[in-house]
């Protein structure tokens, strides 16, 4: 295993000025003990404030139920058969999730725009002698907020933008660089995705896009402008989900750093990324049928050949060759301009300690620069 590291072009500072101050509702999420989202299943599997559990004073079926009363027959109606429903739930979470919680726990409650539904529940838990509150303005509040801060908190930090063909390792090096103490947005974790056609995991679903927004939001709000923040170099997209355009266009401004690594080396990591499509060839050609409309069905055919021959370092290549490199080639200057001038790392083995080391050595150039 060998590396090496040259001096990277100095950062270009990016704005510093203060983020515009902060709603009542996303200050209050720090200062309770637990945050409960009240909405329906639904609703929280669309979005919800990172962090939250989700104790629904109304299912999905009992929401509409009263939805349905409150058009067709009446208000009152829709009222009383909701405050039933409500009284229900609530005391099963009372008996349930909520039965331990201690005399001092501090919970902050959500619904939709704190209405009716985070009232009644934080009403009980305060007949009950708990300090519960209700979050300003509910989600629709929050929603707003992520909306408005994204740009600002994407633009005051400083990025070095991890690049590399595929399969030469850029997750792993920020997951070690992330282990030598330095800072790092993982967009594909977020995301749920590795950002090809492949990318897809197949033990993870992809958030929604508004899920997405909120769990990228929590994190640049967390990053220290203070320190560079290292990111890999995606494209618009993630498997289905947008990346924002002012974290896009703060990338492209960035620094780079490149990762060379041989062919053997990317290779062997692909098998490893991909392995449960190794194990499941119906699934792969699924994903490669995507690719006709790029290279047409006589090279999918092929390549759908030697996947159920299980010729694995032959589809590896001719993938590589074929789609990935030229794909990334057509791309990755044209959006990263400062790529030329970037630090190199050059890596011969897939092992973790050659990309631990590598990052250490990035990690270490960086400190003694700014010595």
């Amino acid at each position: 295993m060998c590396y090496a590291v040259r001096a990277s072009h100095t950062i270009d500072d990016v704005s510093t000025q203060p983020l515009p101050r902060d709603r009542a509702t996303v200050a209050q999420l720090s200062r309770f003990d637990a945050l409960i989202d009240v909405r329906t299943p639904s609703e929280f599997a669309l979005d919800h404030i990172p962090g939250a559990s989700n104790l629904p004073v109304l299912s999905d079926d009992e929401r509409a139920q009263v939805g349905t009363l409150y058009k067709q027959v009446s208000p009152f109606a829709a009222r009383k058969v909701g405050a039933a429903l409500v009284t229900a739930n609530i005391a099963r979470h009372l008996e349930g999730p909520l039965r331990d919680r201690p005399r001092q726990w501090r919970p902050l409650l959500y619904c939709w725009r704190g209405g009716q539904r985070s009232a009644s529940f934080t009403h009980v838990l305060r007949e009950v002698g708990w300090d519960a509150a209700q979050l300003a303005g509910g989600y629709k509040t929050f929603r707003h907020a992520v909306i408005e801060e994204t740009p600002a908190l994407a633009q005051r930090l400083r990025y070095r933008v991890v690049c590399g063909l595929t399969g030469s390792g850029k997750t792993r090096l920020l997951h070690r660089l992330r282990d030598c103490g330095a800072q790092v947005l993982d967009l594909e974790g977020m995301a749920a995705h590795r950002g090809s056609v492949l990318g897809n995991l197949p033990d993870r679903a992809q958030p929604t896009q508004k899920m997405f927004e909120s769990l990228l939001w929590e994190r640049l709000r967390a990053l220290d402008p203070a320190r560079v923040v290292y990111v890999e170099s995606e494209s618009k997209k993630i498997g289905r989900l947008q990346v924002p355009q002012s974290l896009m266009d703060c990338m492209w401004a960035s620094a780079c750093v490149r990762i060379d690594a041989d062919a053997r080396v990317r290779a062997s990591l692909l098998k490893h990324e991909y392995a449960h499509f190794l194990a499941d060839v119906a699934a792969l050609h699924r994903q490669l049928d995507r690719l006709v409309v790029l290279h047409g069905h006589q090279a999918i055919a092929r390549w759908k050949d030697l996947a159920a021959a299980h010729e694995w370092d032959a589809l590896v290549e001719a993938l590589l060759q074929r789609h990935y490199d030229p794909a990334y080639g057509r791309s990755i200057v044209s959006h990263y301009p400062r790529l030329v001038d970037a630090t190199v790392l050059r890596i011969d083995s897939d092992t973790d300690q050659a990309y631990l080391d590598a990052a250490s050595a990035l990690v270490g150039a960086r400190l003694e620069a700014a010595v």
